[in-house]
């Protein structure tokens, strides 16, 4: 039944068209068959929700972890996930000689783990059913199931109230928030300690914090991530429209909402707090804007990007960088054409192309797009960092601005160090970026031209 209902239930939902299909499907069950269907969590889970190795079918786990890290963004599910990994823990059959299970239940605060894990929305108390519904007694922070299994709640604030209680199972929410995170670990892990197979869940929004790098870094931790548009059929739309809309590509956004990690290096030119800080939604009237190409020497999957930016000038000499319209893979003609569409979008007043490598080559195939399009080449007579350490001061004086977001870009920018970038790739777009404003602002700037005469 569970999958023929699991088949007609996701199509009714994700399709209006069978919307029809799947009433007249409710409409034939009873009050017992419908009560079985609400509470059944294999249904309704998005795979992503469900334990590493266990198919959306319900089939056992075969995964060999010890950690399950759910990397989630905003209103994603993972609290709804954890609760439900919990519920099925406390709750699976068990042979009548073994003790019924001890379960820890860690929160960034006391307050955090009661009102979120336990007597929230997605919380324990509210995605079981009544027949299997744990007590709950706040004085004594404890919960207790029918069939005697338990789960205490802790803080991260008290590591030391992990010492000396012992359990089988564990769920960490928000670890990335907590104030003690290694310590309080430390003693979860030295509890961990009953059963046959002794297992934890760690929910959390994402933090390049030690910990989460090291469980990341860990063999025996499987890992989910979940972005918040995952969960948007169960989300307001106002939500949807008014913050997703808002921080979408933003550093905050990328964390808070795509469930990525994001770090700087220590040694990096652009650090991404710099960058947030000067994000604008648009751009003024623009005196002049150019459209800067790296070229790569090769062609195919595995060259390096052709770095494709364009930037402008406004009238007070401020700069703005538009757009990051770098590519992969591309033949020349192919990024001669990427090029040359940025440039048209934009309406540049020229092509400002590096010809280290390709020499005249480069303006020759731009030509053969468009020979109408100014091109202006440029030289690289020192190193990358040398290049681009002029363009991070005028970042640094506040004068250039990135309209919108660019998180390719960005990524490149925030990892730029004095040997370039981690793991000895091409920043192809950082060196695109400092040619286009090196033209810009850093050399003679003659008057626009005026296009079409």
């Amino acid at each position: 039944m569970r999958t023929h209902s699991a088949k007609i239930l996701r199509a009714g939902f994700g399709d209006s068209s069978k919307a029809e299909e799947t009433a007249k499907f409710l409409g034939g069950l009873s009050a017992r068959e419908l009560h079985f269907l609400h509470y059944d969590w294999e249904l309704w889970a998005r795979d992503d929700q469900l334990p590493p190795g266990a198919a959306s079918d319900g089939t056992p786990w075969t995964t060999p972890w010890t950690t399950w890290l759910m990397l989630g963004g905003r209103g994603a599910g993972k609290t709804r996930a954890g609760a439900e990994w919990v519920r099925s823990f406390a709750c699976a059959p068990r042979p009548r000689w073994q003790a019924p299970p001890r379960i820890a239940l860690v929160g960034e605060t006391f307050s955090d783990a009661r009102a979120v894990m336990v007597e929230g929305v997605s919380g324990l108390l509210s995605v079981h059913p009544p027949s299997e519904r744990p007590v709950f007694e706040a004085s004594k922070r404890l919960l207790t199931w029918p069939n005697g299994a338990k789960a205490q709640l802790f803080s991260a604030e008290d590591p030391e109230a992990l010492r000396g209680p012992q359990f089988d199972a564990a769920w960490a929410d928000e670890l990335a928030k907590w104030r003690n995170p290694e310590a309080t670990w430390d003693m979860l892990q030295f509890g961990l300690r009953l059963g046959e197979r002794p297992r934890q869940i760690v929910t959390t929004t994402p933090r390049p914090v030690p910990l989460i790098k090291a469980l990341l870094a860990d063999p025996k931790c499987a890992v989910s991530r979940v972005a918040t548009a995952a969960n948007a059929a169960n989300l307001a739309p106002r939500f949807l429209d008014a913050i997703v809309g808002k921080y979408r590509g933003t550093r905050l956004g990328r964390q808070e909402l795509e469930a990525e990690i994001l770090e700087d290096r220590a040694d990096a030119l652009w650090p991404r707090a710099m960058l947030e800080g000067l994000r604008v939604a648009e751009a003024p009237d623009l005196r002049r804007v150019v459209v800067a190409v790296d070229p790569p020497v090769t062609s195919g999957e595995r060259a390096d990007a052709c770095g494709i930016v364009a930037a402008g000038t406004s009238a007070s000499g401020e700069g703005y960088v538009l757009a990051d319209r770098s590519a992969q893979g591309l033949s020349p003609a192919g990024w001669a054409r990427a090029a040359i569409a940025a440039y048209h979008a934009f309406e540049a007043d020229c092509i400002v192309a590096e010809v280290n490598q390709g020499g005249e080559l480069v303006a020759s195939v731009l030509r053969q797009v468009d020979a109408d399009v100014p091109v202006r080449p440029v030289r690289a007579s020192r190193g990358k960092w040398l290049r681009a350490e002029p363009v991070a001061a005028l970042y640094e004086q506040g004068r250039i601005f990135h309209v919108g977001s660019l998180p390719a870009l960005e990524d490149e920018m925030s990892d730029f160090g004095p040997e370039g970038l981690s793991g000895g790739r091409s920043p192809d777009r950082v060196d695109a970026l400092v040619w286009a404003l090196t033209a810009l602002m850093l050399t003679g700037r003659p008057e626009p031209r005026v296009r079409g005469l």
